[in-house]
């Protein structure tokens, strides 16, 4: 141990470092803005010379970064996520124990190729479509795949952002330490760590899960279309599905004849060889096909004993990909003033056969009209509350009669790119492990790719960005450089190792992965990631021990963030799982010390 001289530098560099950190904590700033403040502070008082200040947005990690965004936005928009969707929904069943499972290695397993954010939000509805389709509440799912997200990003060093930016920081400690072993690490060197923790984690819920995980009751399916109905238009109802018996009054009858009382519609019905979503009020039924309907239930009950329909059901389940939130719902549209179907009657422009939509009601002023809508003239200014498929509503804009008011999905995903997708994907990871490309150009090439190849426009190739990561990296990375040249971290590992006199690998181990489970719990994981691994690696050039091996903990160290959710990946779950900070203590807790000792287990194993 050397007797480092602490020095007027190392001073300021203490105190922005303190800045920074009481900035992440209290929120006053974004974490972005306040990344960008202090990039300014370091310049402004020359403890990072002008040629090295705006580095980082050069840089390997912040390139690869932007890359890996781009190929994820690629994978969804050619529905990729949306093929796994539907593996998983035909194989699961209805075991809440098989399902966190197979979501979780699922997601584990995209999130080691991509940023976990990224996987866990394709995720979302994914999940909350399992859990509509097999009545398991989706608190008890969410979580779960969040951590499996979470935990996937440890499976390789694109997986998540101090993963990637690991080889960046010791190449800027090995100018700062000549002589030490300090090279950078390959794709996959990481993968056996990543492999025990993501296993740990499926094994964990499908163990504990019932004791852990929190009971939240569901909202029903499609709760937020039905308010909508209810407190605007005064609509009450809920979605239902019925079958059309061998023989009855349904068979051979009209649409239009069942709708005639005006208190129940058909939103859709199906058979083994048809799929008719807002069905023409001239179609006929025929004996074996579902319905969907909706209505009050007393309503919707006496529809289907009046009609003699059978297996009467609440909610949706033949139709609960077709009909759900992501593929249809509400919208309002407004009749243009000088539009053609002005003074014509709902049924003359059969907006079912020429739309594909099913009006619901009309907002006429005052009046709110529900019942026998087909003999209603379109006036200009009537506001349609409609239901469909968001593909259908296109065809309603594209006619220029109505104007959508709401905002709605209006792309579908582009499953005839699907194969150049998956091209361009393998040919950037191919280039990862065979080549010695620089992995930010190897992923660079990957997105480049999905624009050459036309799975994607630049302009949504530069929305798919987190400018916000982007510059919260970048301009945090001169922090860490300071921490470095101004001998700072080599003096706090000369304060630290005084306290704690001699130490071993494992106690070294054990107390960085605290540390930087404690640090990614109160600021970005990336922002911790750039104040420890400098300071890390000294303490272990001090100790006399691998800095690799230290720098590594600490980058792996700070994803165990599952206590509270600060983590973005927790933070994004939270609301859709119906989440208190509560449940996250409870599972998370667990959660927190399997991670220290899954990863401190086999990093011993393994160096």
């Amino acid at each position: 141990m050397n007797d480092v001289v602490f020095t007027t530098e190392m001073g300021l560099v203490l105190a922005l470092l303190a800045l920074t950190v009481a900035l992440f904590v209290s929120e006053r700033l974004r974490v972005d803005v306040t990344a960008l403040l202090v990039m300014v502070l370091l310049g402004l008082t020359g403890l990072v010379g002008a040629g090295d200040l705006f580095s980082g947005f050069a840089s390997n990690a912040v390139i690869s970064i932007i890359a890996v965004m781009i190929i994820g936005s690629g994978l969804d928009k050619t529905g990729v996520m949306t093929r796994v969707a539907r593996v998983i929904l035909r194989r699961v069943g209805t075991s809440e124990r098989r399902v966190n499972s197979m979501v979780g290695l699922a997601v584990g397993g995209i999130s080691g190729f991509m940023q976990n954010i990224g996987a866990a939000a394709l995720f979302v509805p994914v999940v909350t479509r399992i859990a509509s389709h097999t009545g398991m509440p989706v608190s008890r799912l969410m979580m779960p795949m969040g951590f499996a997200a979470i935990l996937g990003g440890t499976l390789t060093l694109v997986g998540s952002g101090p993963l990637i930016l690991l080889n960046d920081l010791l190449a800027t400690s090995a100018v700062q330490l000549p002589g030490r072993d300090l090279q950078p690490f390959g794709l996959f060197d990481v993968t056996p760590v990543g492999l025990a923790l993501l296993g740990a984690g499926v094994l964990y819920f499908a163990l504990l899960g019932r004791w852990v995980l929190p009971d939240v009751p569901a909202r029903a399916p499609h709760a937020d279309t039905l308010r909508f109905l209810k407190q605007t238009y005064g609509v009450e109802g809920d979605l239902f599905e019925a079958r059309v018996p061998r023989s009855g009054p349904a068979v051979g009858a009209e649409v239009e004849e069942l709708e005639a009382a005006g208190d129940v519609f058909i939103l859709a019905l199906r058979d083994a060889s048809e799929l008719r979503v807002a069905p023409g009020r001239d179609v006929v039924l025929g004996a074996g096909q579902t319905l969907a309907l909706i209505g009050q239930p007393e309503a919707v009950r006496g529809f289907v004993e009046r009609h003699e329909l059978e297996g009467l059901r609440e909610g949706l389940e033949v139709f609960s990909e077709v009909l759900a939130p992501s593929d249809a719902g509400i919208v309002e549209a407004v009749v243009r003033p000088g539009a053609e179907v002005v003074g014509k009657l709902v049924r003359e422009v059969a907006p079912r056969q020429t739309y594909g939509v099913s009006i619901i009601a009309i907002n006429r002023g005052a009046r709110v009209l529900r019942e026998r809508l087909r003999d209603e003239p379109f006036e200009a200014g009537d506001i349609l509350i409609l239901y469909g498929r968001w593909s259908d509503l296109q065809r309603l804009e594209a006619s220029k009669q109505f104007v959508v008011l709401d905002p709605y999905p209006r792309e579908r995903p582009r499953f005839e790119m699907m194969p150049r997708a998956l091209a361009v994907f393998a040919l950037a990871i191919g280039l990862v492990v065979f080549s010695d490309l620089q992995l930010s150009l190897a992923l660079m090439t990957g997105a480049v790719g999905m624009v050459v190849s036309g799975v994607l426009r630049i302009d949504e190739a530069y929305r798919a960005v987190s400018w916000k990561t982007v510059f919260l990296l970048a301009a945090l990375l001169p922090l860490g450089l300071a921490v470095e040249q101004t001998g700072t971290a080599a003096w706090i590992a000369d304060r630290t190792l005084f306290l704690l006199g001699d130490i071993s690998t494992l106690p070294l181990v054990l107390a960085l992965g605290a540390l930087a489970t404690l640090f990614s719990l109160v600021m970005s994981n990336v922002g911790a990631t750039v104040l420890l691994v400098p300071l890390a690696i000294n303490i272990a050039v001090a100790a006399e021990l691998d800095p690799r091996l230290a720098a590594l903990t600490v980058a792996l160290a700070t994803s165990n963030a599952f206590l509270i959710p600060t983590h973005q990946v927790n933070a994004l779950i939270m609301t859709p799982g119906g989440y208190a900070v509560r449940d996250f203590v409870r599972a998370g807790g667990v959660m927190t010390l399997l991670f220290l000792v899954v990863m401190s287990a086999v990093l011993l194993l393994l160096y």
